[in-house]
């Protein structure tokens, strides 16, 4: 007995049909679509490979190839019973706040029917994704080219240099202050006051 799948890969379709929407095809390496991957040519995305120099990025295949994933975990399912859409704390207060308001002023609050409170249910079913909007003047960082052992070797040799003037800084400061060369305990006074100073 033979699978759809196996049926229809041995089977001769015309040319006309193969990319037809009719007819799905199965993507190299085991996908359930077709490979959709840019070229090296195609890809804008570059990583530093040190010297100054740039590559494009490649990215390995995902782990699950050519499994489809279940409903439940691309969508938000439900904490509770369908129908009783849980209000929070200060939700449930306004609300008998405000059904006790519309009862003093004599009025009846309106009763929720179970259609509304469906579809109240299948609105916390889907999953909320609210995109993030990104600013028209937004300009991404320019690739210095340099990996991240460069530029922190970079950063280390600046944080040293800057440590070594603050460290002159506050001796002549310490002599002036005592009148005399600092011993153990004040180059460990002056250490605390240069460390500060770097955090800061």
């Amino acid at each position: 007995m033979k699978t759809f799948r196996e049926f229809i890969s041995e089977a001769s379709i015309p040319d006309e049909l193969a990319g037809g929407a009719s007819i799905r095809q199965s993507g190299e390496g085991g996908r359930v679509y077709r490979k959709r991957k840019k070229s090296e040519a195609e890809t804008r995305r570059v990583k530093a490979i040190g010297g100054g120099k740039t590559a494009p990025v490649s990215y390995k295949d995902r782990k699950d190839v050519g499994s489809q994933r279940k409903r439940s975990e691309t969508e938000q399912q439900p904490t509770k019973e369908r129908g009783t859409a849980a209000l929070s704390a200060k939700e449930a207060q306004r609300k008998a706040y405000r059904e006790r308001k519309a009862r003093e002023a004599g009025n009846k609050s309106t009763p929720e029917t179970s259609r509304s409170k469906e579809k109240e249910a299948s609105k916390l079913l889907t999953k909320k994704t609210t995109p993030k909007k990104v600013s028209p003047n937004y300009k991404p960082a320019q690739s210095s080219g340099k990996t991240r052992a460069e530029r922190d070797k970079i950063r280390g040799e600046g944080e040293r240099y800057l440590k070594g003037i603050m460290k002159d800084q506050e001796t002549s400061k310490y002599k002036k202050e005592t009148g005399t060369n600092p011993d153990a305990k004040g180059k460990t006074k002056i250490l605390g006051r240069v460390n500060k100073r770097m955090s800061t």
